[in-house]
């Protein structure tokens, strides 16, 4: 490797009392003795680290670069190219702002600027990112001496005669899984001018590729290094992640070859102050069966943001659609009408479609300071360069620790104080994190989960792979498909040949045409085509296996933030008909649930308890649905008559002994309250373990389950085959259970809520609930896992 030699210093502003200045502003306006409040912490400022340009980079590179008023990189930039350049594929994995573009920039500019004829590719999981970089790089090469690079973009969106053009003449070529997938490996006889002489790619945001979806993207790289090997190219992955645990492992498991990783961030922070904070309770509305509901985060967001506003500090608040944003921004306006109305129009929420000229604008204003707060989606973490914001308003935990400092990264981006808020929704896991912050601000980033050896992603991407390029029985061996080829060849889709004592090698046949059937964002199954009833223009897909659950009729459907009710769900047509329009509710489908277990995969055995990882089948029947007004109010259940659907998956199980229920105190008639409570709190809390959403998982529990006989509560992944959160489960059941039991406890209503045992999705009406004896059931089966354990694993069912 070529470290660099020198480095310097840049020092930063490290005085905190902007943000908790913001903050007490914002403490101010809340009613004596209120205490949402639940934490604050000072995070210091850290020194930037810059070093020269590495000695192998073209010069004119560096005047490019120069010319943008970068005068030189920060440590971390340096490294990641140093890496890349000596051969090794290596993943940048920093914060939010501290310039990882530069990190592949260096390398691939270099490359294609010596080498006329080299060629890169830029994969984003969405196009906006993938625009915004494009437009980075265009910038640097539209003029003087790199010119010839020509980047382009190849997505969806691109004519056809452009991608002709982009075929022939680009060299760095900007697109998304999706399409490498459909559009580059299917058809790679065309991109042989690409591929020939293809020295890197760059996966950007890689922290995305999670879960089914990750598992997709990881063997649409795989089939990408194979194809390119095939024209006789090795080139070199570099790939950019937010800030997480065991980047290096991820990144090799998404690629599928090893990568050393980059950690060490080397740019100037400023000070940040951070804030946790809880809507109170609400005592004129009431929820399901009676319960307490808190303000909703979108209410408390918008008092909180007009609050900064009025300080004159500029303000993004994340909220989780595009419709919060409306309402987020539609409640700071009010409050700003009744106490200075000339700041009305400096607040907005981002709502247009992602265009390019959309973002640069709210960037300018925002900036500029003509614009002081916008409310905006999740989305707005990735591909837009807003600097220096002074305060970061977060409204309901983003889903993971890596997407929460992504968006508080935001805020005093290099040298400024700044303030971070979040905003806790009524949620089991939001209610755990604002009362125990260490688990969300002393917690190292989640490590990203992907599972490319789940049979219902493997067939289908090897059927892919193998009408690219016949698969050879070697590289059957290296993935451990030889069953699930099998079953494709007595399905039909693939035979294999043998070939002069060479081995064998699997053909697709005629008839099959798996790219189309695969949906990379990570459906299984025929996808569900969503269309606007009375326009008849294709709003999108969903996946087949919930649209029962999220497409049902009646359903209120968000896309891009638009409010869409679903008139007629067409499952033999596999369509949606839709009509635009804001009924003033939000719809959670009640589904009936049973399991079966099919085989044990990895068993333990503590004492009264035993745990267990298994394949199981799940049966499950959408039969109402649960109309709930933005304020948390519920409005009324309708019934539904839909057809069962069954679930091949994977499950986490614990199973407890009558005789440790007696011992807890736990009557005969209170075991299905109990169980029933702790499985709704658990699947609240298993994102705090795994990297997945609630939507994500379901569970089952049971007083007598006619597989294990005994007291049983089963939580288990939501996808064909499993996406490997219920692996993370059971591997972290402790923690996960401990921080099940906390939030449960610590939770100051009397016989359940939202915020600790109720379920949106639940099936039986939150019905029965036994708060207090999920407290005795979870206290005592923490006791027995503490105690030592027997591997009881057996193969059986």
């Amino acid at each position: 490797m070529n470290p660099t030699s020198q480095t310097s210093r840049i020092g930063v502003d490290s005085g905190p009392s902007y943000g908790r200045s913001l903050l007490n502003r914002v403490l101010s306006g809340a009613p004596e003795g209120d205490s949402r409040l639940t934490h604050v912490v000072e995070l210091s400022a850290r020194f930037g680290e810059i070093t020269e340009w590495p000695e192998w980079v073209a010069p004119e590179v560096i005047g490019a670069l120069q010319a943008t008023g970068i005068e030189a990189p920060w440590a971390h930039q340096s490294r990641t190219a140093d890496f890349a350049v000596d051969g090794r594929h290596v993943v940048l994995s920093t914060g939010t702002a501290s310039g990882k573009s530069l990190g592949y920039q260096l390398p691939v500019l270099t490359a294609l600027r010596d080498d006329p004829k080299a060629t890169a590719l830029y994969l984003a999981p969405t196009k906006a990112l993938g625009a915004d970089q494009l437009r980075a790089i265009s910038e640097l090469t539209h003029e003087g001496p790199l010119r010839d690079i020509h980047p382009a973009t190849y997505d969806g969106d691109t004519p056809a005669e452009i991608r002709q053009w982009v075929r022939a003449n680009a060299r760095w070529i900007f697109t998304n899984p999706d399409m490498l997938h459909l559009g580059i490996l299917r058809s790679h006889q065309r991109w042989a001018r690409v591929l020939r002489r293809l020295r890197y790619v760059v996966i950007d945001e890689c922290h995305a590729y999670r879960g089914v979806f990750g598992s997709h993207v990881a063997l649409v790289l795989r089939r990408l290094r194979r194809i390119a090997a095939r024209y006789g190219a090795d080139p070199v992955f570099i790939l950019c992640s937010a800030t997480a645990a065991e980047p290096a492992a991820a990144a090799s498991r998404l690629i599928g070859a090893p990568c050393v990783a980059v950690t060490e961030d080397a740019s100037p922070q400023g000070p940040r102050t951070v804030a946790l904070w809880e809507p109170p309770l609400l005592t004129s509305v009431t929820g399901e069966n009676g319960a307490p509901v808190r303000r909703t985060a979108t209410a408390e967001a918008a008092g909180i943001m007009a609050d900064l506003v009025v300080e004159g500090a500029r303000t993004l608040t994340f909220v989780r659609s595009r419709r919060a944003a409306e309402l987020t921004a539609m409640g700071a306006r009010r409050l700003l009408a009744e106490t200075d109305p000339a700041l009305v129009e400096r607040v907005a929420a981002y709502r247009a479609g992602y265009l390019a000229e959309d973002r640069r604008a709210l960037e300018a204003a925002l900036t500029s300071g003509a614009l002081l707060g916008a409310a905006t989606t999740n989305a707005l973490e990735l591909g837009v360069d807003i600097a220096g914001l002074d305060a970061v308003v977060i409204s309901g935990f983003p889903g993971t620790v890596a997407s929460f400092w992504q968006q508080a990264g935001r805020a005093g981006r290099r040298t400024q104080g700044s303030l971070v808020l979040l905003v806790a929704r009524d949620d089991p896991l939001d209610t755990y994190l604002v009362h125990h912050p260490e688990a969300l601000l002393d917690k190292p980033v989640e490590a990203t989960i992907t599972d490319p050896r789940n049979p219902y992603v493997l067939g289908p991407q090897l059927l892919c792979a193998a009408l690219e390029l016949p698969l050879t029985d070697a590289e059957v061996d290296e993935f451990g498909a030889l069953d699930v080829l099998t079953d494709l060849a007595k399905k039909g889709l693939i035979r294999r040949r043998t070939a002069n004592g060479s081995g064998g090698r699997w053909y697709v046949t005629a008839e099959a045409q798996p790219h189309d059937a695969v949906d990379v964002r990570g459906g299984i199954g025929t996808p569900v085509a969503i269309v606007d009833g009375e326009t008849g223009r294709l709003l999108g897909t969903a996946d087949a296996a919930r649209a029962m659950a999220t497409l049902h009729e009646g359903a209120v459907h968000l896309h891009q933030g638009e409010v869409y009710v679903v008139d007629e769900l067409d499952l033999d047509g596999g369509v949606a008909f839709v009509h635009a329009g804001d009924p003033g509710w939000t719809t959670s489908a009640r589904e009936v649930t049973s399991i079966a277990i099919e085989t044990i995969t990895d068993q333990r055995e503590y004492g009264r308890v035993r745990t267990a990882l298994a394949q199981v089948r799940v049966t499950a029947q959408v039969i109402a649905y649960l109309r709930t007004l933005v304020t948390g109010e519920v409005l009324d259940l309708v019934e539904l008559d839909l057809p069962t659907q069954t679930l091949p998956t994977r499950a986490v199980l614990y199973t407890v002994t009558p005789e440790l229920l007696a011992l807890a105190g736990i009557e005969p008639e209170d075991v299905p309250g109990a169980l029933h409570a702790a499985e709704h709190a658990a699947i609240g809390l298993l994102p705090l373990v795994a990297t997945c959403d609630r939507w994500d998982i379901g569970g089952v529990s049971i007083a007598e389950h006619p597989d294990t006989g005994l007291p049983t509560v089963f939580v288990y992944d939501g996808q064909p085959g499993g996406a490997g959160f219920a692996e993370r489960g059971f591997a972290r059941l402790h923690r996960w259970l401990s921080a099940t039991l906390d939030v449960i406890d610590a939770c100051t209503c009397i016989a359940g809520c939202p915020s600790c045992v109720q379920s949106p999705k639940c099936g039986n009406g939150n019905h029965p609930l036994d708060k207090a004896g999920a407290v005795r059931l979870l206290s005592a089966v923490l006791t027995e896992l503490d105690g030592p354990f027997d591997d009881v694993t057996r193969h059986d069912s």
